[in-house]
């Protein structure tokens, strides 16, 4: 005890103490008189206050070139930017349309460096996870986002060595049915984002929000043996014949969806068209959002026949999804290093190449798979008395039926 106030006697009067009643405690006052003789006075620079004048010439301050640049023009910038997105969605409200991004929020997105952030989550999505590691991270985001890992071929999540061969697993062959009557069934798990007709040059995405039908598949031509060939008839905005017409179908993969895709019919593709894009979201409130965003994104798109005419599937790249994988298709090469680019806007730049004539793909048969979400879009030919067996948003798996004719929806009774 007598240690201690020996101790507390010489803090206090190297610290020139003097008590200050009811405001401060005894250590407080000593701390602040300790630290307040290291520091000269600074003279005043005028006006009352002493020192206001001063600390607007400091580094830093609000009214320098410092101040200016880092403080005031971020400010200025985020006013100028709020401004005009309410006079844009005010224009868009007078004119009763759906509520979308204007074309300079389109190019302020299309510049952020997606592509590089989706090739970084792609390195580390292949980096092996310890084994006693994966049944936390793979137990966490299965909850997360709802995967099913009883559906999974191999349900032991130790058996797989990263993040990229979960998000590919397969299923086991019980779990997923094709359903044989319909004449196109789902290709994958996902969400249904729009379905019906698109025999118009703008055709929709979601509901109010439309893209053009040339920009997403190209021009209507393609080379085979130095000569053009032309794209169907049906293919230019106009049914090939007076009883066809043209249907899409948008079906989108969240990251807890099975991420591997199947055939939706049986049909000869003949061409594949690879456009080197921008790796944008495509979530379902990105889609509302972004006009034409399946024309802006990379994607792999291949278009042929099947049994009523024109039929094209593509695979749309996404951010973190900018890896698409085609098994019958070795020479496709997705999400491509092109260095610090980013917002090219590529537009129609795309390259081309002609599938063997002897190509068939069966209904339901294990076509690629995305390395997470993403979207699938079909754009085919059929008789008009073709019907959707679907709903906007509904949940679907592989091999379930998307539509019919409708006079397999309702066979004709048999002859009495």
């Amino acid at each position: 005890m007598a240690v201690y106030f020996i101790a507390k006697n010489r803090l206090v009067k190297a610290a020139s103490f003097q008590t200050i009643p009811n405001k401060w405690s005894p250590r407080w006052t000593a701390i602040v008189r300790r630290s307040s003789t290291k520091q000269p006075a600074q003279p005043s620079d005028g006006g009352g206050g002493g020192g206001g004048g001063t600390r607007g010439k400091a580094a830093g301050g609000w009214m320098t070139w410092h101040g200016v640049l880092l403080r005031w023009t971020p400010i200025g910038l985020c006013l100028a930017a709020a401004i005009q997105w309410h006079l844009h969605n005010k224009e868009l409200a007078r004119r009763g349309l759906h509520r979308t991004a204007s074309q300079w929020q389109t190019n302020v997105y299309c510049c952020l460096p997606l592509r590089i952030f989706s090739r970084c989550w792609g390195w580390m999505a292949e980096r092996r996870i310890p084994i006693p590691l994966r049944p936390t991270i793979y137990g966490a985001y299965s909850t997360t986002f709802g995967v099913n890992i009883d559906e999974a071929e191999v349900s032991d999540f130790k058996n797989y060595r990263s993040l990229s061969e979960f998000f590919t697993r397969s299923l086991k062959p019980e779990c997923r049915s094709v359903d044989a009557k319909a004449c196109i069934v789902s290709p994958a798990d996902g969400k249904v984002l729009y379905f019906g007709s698109a025999t118009d040059a703008q055709i929709e995405q979601v509901k109010g929000v439309s893209y053009s039908l040339e920009a997403f598949l190209g021009p209507p031509t393609w080379q085979q043996e130095g000569h053009a060939r032309g794209f169907p008839e049906c293919c230019k905005h106009r049914p090939s014949a007076q009883d066809s017409a043209l249907y899409q179908c948008i079906i989108y993969l969240a990251p807890g969806d099975y991420h591997r895709f199947h055939s939706p019919t049986t049909w000869k593709p003949e061409v594949r068209r690879h456009f080197a894009g921008e790796l944008l979201s495509v979530s379902p409130k990105i889609a509302q959002w972004l006009p034409g965003l399946f024309c802006l994104n990379e994607r792999a798109l291949y278009i042929g026949r099947w049994q009523h005419g024109f039929f094209s599937f593509t695979a749309v790249g996404a951010t973190n999804v900018g890896s698409v994988q085609i098994y019958l298709d070795e020479k496709l090469k997705t999400n491509r290093w092109i260095g610090l680019e980013v917002g090219t806007h590529k537009g129609n730049d795309f390259d081309e190449l002609l599938l063997p004539e002897d190509t068939t793909l069966q209904k339901g048969q294990l076509l690629g798979q995305f390395n997470m979400g993403s979207t699938i879009v079909l754009i085919f030919e059929a008789p008009k008395n073709f019907a959707f067996s679907i709903q906007p948003g509904q949940k679907i798996r592989v091999g379930e039926r998307l539509g019919c004719l409708e006079e397999e929806n309702h066979p004709a009774a048999p002859a009495s």
